[in-house]
């Protein structure tokens, strides 16, 4: 009997299932290479085995999918959703976000740590279930998990949830165009609320959605998307930058995913 379930798309948006704390599906990556999995990780190309390979590492390494997972940490990437969430809330350009995590669910919190300790190390979450411990935690560190019975993933009424609370400057994690509109349909009752849609996990979108998606998101990530990709967050990056008067996208090839879906 399947105690719990969850289904997260990872390095090239492969497909990984995990009940009861084993790896029991792991899909084929829809691209060959990643430049950050090649600087955090080494890998030089994505395959089934790298991807069981990495998440199994997860696993073990913070406790993804389980009770004991690192809910609280510093800085991952340069560029990610969590960083930038987390950095607005620390600046109080932002009062509270509503973030996707690994058995918790739909989430709504004002800890900025706890923002970039949920989100940092996760990839796409397409499903979960609730781990009761681990949602205590988080409830103890300052989120409001919006479904402790079920972890439903709903990010439109996490929104909803922001609002009812009294948020005003609310921030969102976005991995669809469905969710996009939904939110888009949420904030439109509520005239006195600003809402930041921030688009994640894009690789595989069609031109039409992806066309569609940034018209609705304010800002997203590329990933590994032939048709989004964007530059964001230099200002908190601790790594030296490089700015020069190069017309963009300035994109070497030998430093892009590939190939692009």
């Amino acid at each position: 009997m399947v105690k719990d379930r969850h289904v997260m798309e990872l390095l090239g948006r492969a497909r990984v299932v995990v009940e009861n704390g084993k790896v029991v599906e792991v899909g084929k990556p829809m691209t060959e290479y990643c430049p950050i999995f090649e600087k955090i990780r080494g890998y030089k190309k994505l395959t089934e085995n790298v991807v069981r390979e990495n998440i199994e590492f997860r696993i073990s390494d913070f406790g993804l999918f389980t009770e004991d997972r690192e809910i609280e940490m510093e800085t991952f990437v340069g560029f990610g959703a969590s960083e930038v969430f987390q950095t607005v809330l620390d600046r109080g350009l932002l009062d509270v976000a509503v973030i996707a995590g690994d058995g918790i669910g739909t989430t709504i919190t004002t800890n900025p740590t706890l923002v970039q300790g949920i989100g940092a190390r996760i990839s796409g979450l397409v499903e979960t279930t609730p781990i009761p411990k681990l949602i205590k935690r988080v409830e103890e560190a300052g989120g409001i998990v919006l479904d402790p019975e079920t972890a439903k993933l709903d990010m439109a009424a996490g929104v909803e949830k922001a609002i009812e609370l009294g948020h005003k400057q609310i921030g969102v994690t976005v991995a669809s165009l469905t969710d996009a509109k939904k939110i888009r349909d949420v904030t439109a009752k509520h005239p006195d609320v600003t809402v930041v849609e921030f688009g994640v996990h894009t690789t595989g979108m069609s031109p039409e959605e992806a066309q569609e998606f940034v018209e609705t998101v304010d800002l997203t990530t590329g990933c590994a998307s032939k048709w989004v990709r964007l530059i964001e967050r230099a200002k908190d990056v601790e790594q030296p930058l490089l700015l020069n008067t190069q017309k963009l996208p300035d994109l070497p090839a030998k430093k892009q995913p590939r190939p692009l879906a």
